[in-house]
Formats: structure tokens, sequence, C-alpha cells
């Protein structure tokens, strides 16, 4: 029996994910499908000054909602929201406490105004990810998260990217589900 290195697998999980069954749902996403609310009173990324929503964060032209404390029950969120969490709270606050990003939260961060350009968006923050659990070795994934991570702290880093891939995996097909949504309720008059 050989020793089994972690860093590939958790690694791989993942990005098998990402290349075999998620990127490419995302390919053609529409401004339509992007800002689309399917409910009354969704949260969303909105033109600076244009939403209602208690909190308007981001840095840019752009905001998203938010509320503290979070109302019971939260609102619905559509695709521009959740990538909008997705590329900073899931990915680029990480990425900037651990992989050497600039440093980034909800309020100073510029949301993307338009589907393609919160793809873009995506695809670098994920870049910036794969690559810094790459960069971790069998070592670095047993090093505790420290202060930036709150209740995984002490635990490995190992622990804080399991938790990653669940964010991922679940927002994303969150994503993927809204679009299929649209299809089937934004469908053309044969």
């Amino acid at each position: 029996m050989t020793d089994q290195t972690w860093s590939p697998l958790l690694r791989e999980q993942f990005n098998w994910h990402w290349t075999n069954q998620l990127r490419d749902r995302l390919d053609g996403l529409t401004d339509d499908e992007y800002f689309w609310e399917p409910t009354p009173s969704c949260w969303n990324v909105h033109p600076r000054g244009t939403s209602v929503a208690p909190v308007q964060a981001g840095s840019g032209a752009m905001t998203i909602d938010f509320a503290m404390p979070m109302p019971d029950p939260p609102p619905f969120t559509t695709i521009a929201w959740r990538l909008g969490h997705v590329i900073v709270g899931v990915l680029a606050m990480r990425n900037a406490a651990h992989f050497g990003r600039a440093s980034t939260d909800y309020q100073s961060f510029e949301y993307a105004p338009t589907a393609t350009a919160a793809l873009a968006q995506l695809d670098a923050e994920y870049a910036i990810w794969l690559a810094g659990v790459e960069s971790l070795g069998e070592t670095g994934l047993a090093r505790p998260c420290g202060a930036a991570e709150g209740p995984y702290a002490e635990r490995p880093l190992a622990a804080l990217v399991l938790h990653i891939n669940r964010e991922l995996i679940h927002h994303l097909a969150e994503v993927c589900l809204l679009r299929d949504l649209h299809a089937h309720t934004h469908k053309e008059a044969s």
C-alpha cells in the first residue's frame, strides 16, 4: 500500500467538478439571466444608488445587497448576487488571506456590471485559489488557518479547503439551477 498525499486529492475534488460539470454550464450566461429576479424583493447586484437593501456594499458603480442582521427568512438571491458572494466571500477574501491576493471584502470589491465580467472575475479568483491550493503541499495543508478564518483559525488549512469546495459546489449548483429555471420560464413562443 502506498502512502496517500492529500494535497492532490483536495485540489482535484473541486477542480474535477469545475472542469467536468460546472464551468461549461456557465458559458453564455446573459445579462438577463444574471440580473433576473424570479421572486419579489430579491437580493441582487444593482447600479449604485438604486437598491433598497439596508446594506449596499461595493466600491464601484455596482453594489450588492445585504442586511445585518440577516432577515428571517433571508431574501431570495439572484445569479448576480450568488456569483458576487462566491467571487468575494468564498474566493477573493480567502485568496487575500492565504495566497497573496490584494486585500478585499464585500465593501471594497468592484462588483461586475455584466454577466461576462462576473464570469471573468470568477475565473480569475478560481485560478488564484487553485494555484494557491496546489502550492500548499502536505505541510501547508496541516498548518492552522489563522485568525482571518474565525471558527477555522486553529483548524488545518485542509479543513478550509474542504469547506471552500463545499461552498463552491453548493452555490455554483444553485447558479446552474437558476439558469435552468430561467430557460424554462422564458421560453420563446413557438
